[in-house]
């Protein structure tokens, strides 16, 4: 039975600030890169076929550092389809090479919703300012959207389910194992809908970094493995 594992990425340098971050590009922290390959021990001797990550290094760094701890001893390769001279000179021609290789497909689909105007800020002044309440909603409602034209849950969700049903779910209808290393809030769109949450459920959704959340996938049914702990 094919399997989906998900991973947060790892704990960012603007985590550990208590920063908004969306879609500013910061890497991960010194606790980050540990969780990370903690998640590659937990994942260790887990069949894996395909890799699902994001443009932002958070996300595809926390990918490769968990292959490295990959029984397989496969190497992770970013494909670069439609990107010109990175597409046709990185072809490979030795098909034991390639034979031992795991693809990896970069979405921007799955990145973290974008905050907005509160990108950078930090999240306990702007409870001092707007209240605790307020930022809740920005942070954790479904269509509530920061300031200045920020995504709520439900846009992001309009970019990152799509892609999921169209260009992940067929690798597990063809039997593969896949890994989706994401954000909390594109994961939590889609663990909404694997989980049938409501938009007043999916509040209380957190995504802790670093810890895989296992699937298995049986003729379009999802069966959560893990259970998420805060």
């Amino acid at each position: 039975m094919p399997k989906l594992i998900m991973i947060r990425h790892g704990q960012s340098e603007w985590n550990l600030k208590n920063l908004f971050t969306g879609w500013v590009d910061v890497p991960l922290s010194p606790k980050g890169i540990e969780e990370a390959l903690k998640a590659g021990e937990i994942i260790t001797d887990m069949q894996i076929d395909v890799i699902f990550t994001t443009p932002l290094i958070r996300a595809s760094t926390t990918a490769m550092l968990a292959m490295s701890k990959h029984h397989s001893g496969k190497t992770p390769v970013i494909l670069h389809p439609g990107e010109g001279k990175m597409e046709e000179w990185s072809t490979i021609y030795s098909e034991e090479a390639k034979s031992n290789t795991i693809p990896v497909h970069i979405a921007w689909q799955l990145n973290e919703r974008m905050y907005g105007g509160l990108q950078g800020l930090n999240k306990a002044e702007m409870m001092e300012k707007y209240g605790e309440e307020q930022v809740k909603l920005w942070r954790r409602s479904y269509d509530t959207r920061p300031p200045n034209e920020g995504e709520s849950l439900k846009l992001t969700s309009s970019r990152s389910l799509p892609y999921f049903k169209e260009r992940v779910v067929p690798h597990l209808d063809r039997g593969e194992h896949v890994m989706i290393s994401a954000h909390g809030n594109s994961m939590r769109s889609i663990i909404m809908d694997l989980d049938q949450l409501s938009p007043e459920e999916v509040i209380s959704l957190e995504i802790p970094t670093g810890l895989p959340i296992i699937y298995d996938y049986n003729k379009g049914v999802f069966t959560r493995e893990t259970e998420i702990q805060p």
